[in-house]
Order: C-alpha cells, then structure tokens, then sequence
C-alpha cells in the first residue's frame, strides 16, 4: 500500500516579512522531507524581507485551501504594526484553524491573530502581554502564557526572540522528530548543548533524524 503523500507547508511572505525567524523552522523541515510552499498576496508578485532579500511566491492567498495545506507558517513583519494591510493572512488562519488545519505564528503575527480574535480562547504568548493588550478588539490576556513558545491545539504562538523554540513547537506538532531527538534539536541549537550532538548523530545514522 502506498504512503499518503505529505502536504505542503506553506510559509507566508510578505514585505518586510522577518527573515530569521523562520529559518531553523523551514530548514529542518525541508530537510525531514517536508515541502515549503511560499504564499503571497499574488502569484510571482516578488516580495522584499527585512533583510532585503526578494522572493517571489509560489501561490496566491486567495488559492491556499486548508485541504491542500499540513500547517501555515506566520512570520513577524513590520507591517503587522503598521495597519492592518496583513489583514488577509490573519483571516486565511482563521478558515485554516476553523478546518483543523494547525497555524504557527511568531512576532508581529500574533499580534495580527489578536487582533482578528484568535487568541482570545486559547493559551498564547508573544513579545509581552502589553504588546497585545494594546492590540484592538482583544480579549485574550486571561490565556496569555509567559513561556518561549505556546501550542494550543492547532495553534502555535512564539516571542520574537525566540525561533528556536518556534520551530521546536512546529516539529513536535509535525511529528518530525521523536521525543528524544527533539529534546536534543533543542538543547544543542538553543543551549548550545554539546551532548546534544551524539544523540542527533545516532539518530541520523538510524535514519531517525
């Protein structure tokens, strides 16, 4: 019997879209066997990070459909607190949530769910509770988590600075890795945990990782 084929991942990009706080996310994953599939306002309409880096995206918002996606990738950008131009992409998370369809939001993003009410029933956290205290209609600040990275269900939350245990919540929540070997991902690339390594060694030689 053949394997039930993967769905993507789809990252959305946008302009000044936070570059480093994907990137262990998208790496690991891809190298797991994972697709990522960029997801713009447009189709091959270019996009320029933070970091001045330009891409261009694989698919349109108005065509992801939670069918055809394993999880939605939110990175933060400065225009999330700028207005509300990534309106969209919060609202696309809401029909994705809505279809069981986990999300992963860190930075700006959460703040751009908050304001779309999506944190107000499940346990989160991001920069600060102030940052989205102050964020329109929220009502939230009862399940606000003081912790790295949060996942509730299907929802993933993170602070800004803090990728590692992002990507950390997103492979637990993509079965990527065992329990063992994450707990290792996560001591040698957070903690800088050299007895890390060994287990993530064996593992890799075990096809494991």
């Amino acid at each position: 019997m053949s394997e039930t084929p993967r769905k993507p991942v789809h990252l959305a990009v946008y302009d000044t879209y936070a570059d480093w706080e994907t990137g262990h996310t998208t790496a690991h994953l891809t190298q797991r066997g994972h697709e990522i599939r960029t997801v713009g306002f447009a189709a091959g309409q270019p996009v320029t990070t933070m970091g001045g880096v330009r891409i261009q995206p694989d698919l349109s918002l108005a065509d992801l459909r939670p069918e055809d996606s394993s999880l939605l990738i939110l990175a933060g950008a400065s225009l999330w607190d700028t207005g509300d131009d990534l309106a969209p992409f919060a609202a696309k998370a809401r029909a994705l949530l809505a279809a069981g369809v986990p999300v992963a939001a860190i930075c700006g993003a959460t703040a751009g769910l908050a304001r779309e009410g999506l944190l107000d029933g499940r346990a989160h956290t991001s920069a600060a509770p102030f940052y989205l205290a102050g964020q329109p209609g929220y009502a939230g600040g009862e399940r606000y988590v003081e912790a790295d990275a949060v996942t509730d269900g299907d929802l993933i939350t993170a602070g800004p600075t803090e990728p590692v245990a992002f990507a950390r919540e997103v492979f637990a929540r993509l079965g990527a890795y065992g329990p063992e070997v994450l707990d290792a991902w996560y001591r040698l690339f957070h903690d800088s945990d050299a007895t890390a390594y060994p287990v993530l060694m064996a593992a890799s030689e075990a096809g494991d990782a």
